[in-house]
């Protein structure tokens, strides 16, 4: 299955298709209530989507939950093995929208997919928002055995990226990256040996993915010979990372892993910055 979905596809309509509104920032509910797609739940990338922050340097800014926490959400969704799982947000998949894919991908849902472009597809496609909240029949917490798979912790992600047989993806802007500014965490700068590929390459002037074979070359050129099992990609608390693994596997290049700490965790640890661009 394509992690996308097009917002003229009919399956989003299909009886067994549970939407969901994943999106991210400021006043999120109420600009669900505001209007959403029908039928979409809604779920908060803060409060749904990650564990408390307790400490951003164990961690970063948007942890992981407990998988079984999770399971629990899933369940209240009413989404099941079974179910074909639809999820957007309101910037091109880069928030909750990719995130969500991903976190599902992690525990072994693959019937999953990213409305290509987001809310503004459905928007500029001409098809009326609801603004009725939607409540789905809640089931038994979906079934997980084992937690979150395809992560690295903070101690892999420094020795991969000065492995010449592996490499560490920062997909945030090329100014954070090269420490002329930081809006959000602490230090400015990156990972040293660290890779810059701003997850903004992956879309066209419209905030749709580019093609599947553009996304490749792009990736291709970065990763050079490296294995697909040797990426690691990162952001500032991973969540725009999962926007370019869901390009790569759009692209075919599977196996990619994810540092959820990211910049947020490595930037409050007293580590080595770098500012010179790779």
């Amino acid at each position: 299955m394509s992690p996308l979905i097009e917002i003229n596809d009919p399956a989003l309509s299909g009886a067994n298709t549970i939407l969901i509104d994943a999106r991210a920032g400021q006043n999120t509910h109420q600009r669900y209530l505001d209007g959403h797609l029908k039928n979409a739940a809604f779920v908060d990338l803060d409060k749904d989507l990650a564990a408390p922050v307790t400490d951003a340097s164990i961690g970063g800014r948007h942890p992981l939950p407990d998988v079984e926490d999770f399971a629990a959400l899933l369940g209240k969704l009413g989404i099941t093995p079974q179910s074909h799982v639809v999820v957007y947000d309101d910037k091109a998949g880069a928030f909750g929208g990719a995130r969500f894919w991903w976190m599902l991908r992690a525990i072994g849902h693959t019937n999953v997919q990213v409305l290509n472009g987001g809310l503004q597809a459905a928007v500029n496609a001409g098809i009326p928002l609801s603004t009725d909240v939607y409540t789905p029949a809640p089931v038994s917490p979906y079934p997980v055995t084992d937690g979150f798979k395809g992560t690295v912790d903070i101690e892999e992600t420094g020795v991969a990226a000065h492995d010449a047989n592996r490499i560490v993806i920062d997909v945030r802007e090329t100014p954070r990256y090269q420490g002329q500014t930081e809006p959000i965490d602490l230090i400015a700068g990156h990972i040293p040996g660290a890779f810059n590929l701003p997850y903004i390459y992956n879309l066209d002037a419209d905030g749709k993915y580019l093609p599947a074979e553009t996304l490749r070359k792009l990736y291709d050129d970065a990763i050079d010979q490296v294995a697909h099992t040797g990426v690691i990609v990162h952001c500032g608390s991973g969540v725009t990372a999962c926007h370019t693994l869901l390009g790569m596997e759009y692209a075919g290049i599977s196996g990619a892993k994810l540092y959820v700490g990211s910049w947020s965790e490595w930037s409050r640890r007293d580590l080595p910055v770098g500012t010179t661009r790779r």
